[in-house]
């Protein structure tokens, strides 16, 4: 049977999270993902196994840690539950000063506002470089996504938290409801 591989590039100051404390952190993906990790010091990750599905979930996590997530939370998106997302900060500005206030206006005044979002909708939220990345449940990552994009638009804080609040209430209403029917 064929080895999968998948290659990836992290930040060079994200190698030293991703091998962990006397390389635990490598050797506990390679465990849990079943998985070959090979990592060389400029940030280029290859991820080699014998199941497709554990080598993609694997590429995932190294990503999320890439981007900033510390290993316990990118171990996450081994459930099936848990998915990663990226979002261009970049792609919402004219320029590298956006970018700075773009950043400041997703982070908050002393973090409040990404922990606001991560309260609202139990996701995990890391503002990194030009980079916004989330771990969510899955049938959440659609929500915050939007109420990020609603930020890096220039909606105002309160019109997103009043969003995520409706979208709360709708899903705790799908989850009693379905709770009903199960009766």
């Amino acid at each position: 049977m064929n080895d999968f591989t998948a290659e990836v590039r992290i930040p060079q100051d994200r190698v030293a999270v991703l091998i962990g404390s006397k390389g635990s952190t490598k050797k506990d993906f390679e465990t849990r993902f079943e998985v070959s990790l090979n990592i060389n010091s400029e940030g280029a990750v290859s991820i080699i196994g014998k199941d497709s599905l554990k080598v993609y979930l694997c590429e995932k996590a190294v990503k999320a840690i890439g981007r900033g997530f510390n290993p316990e939370i990118a171990k996450l998106l081994e459930k099936d539950n848990y998915e990663f997302e990226l979002i261009d900060i970049s792609d919402y500005a004219r320029n590298e000063k956006d970018v700075e206030r773009l950043r400041g206006r997703v982070i908050g005044r002393e973090g409040k506002s990404k922990g606001m979002i991560e309260r609202l909708t139990g996701s995990y939220i890391i503002v990194y470089g030009k980079t916004v990345s989330v771990i969510s449940d899955v049938n959440v990552i659609e929500i915050v996504h939007h109420a990020i994009e609603m930020l890096l638009k220039g909606a105002m804080h309160v019109s997103v938290f009043t969003y995520l609040e409706k979208e709360n209430q709708k899903r705790k209403r799908e989850v009693m409801l379905s709770g009903e029917n199960n009766s």
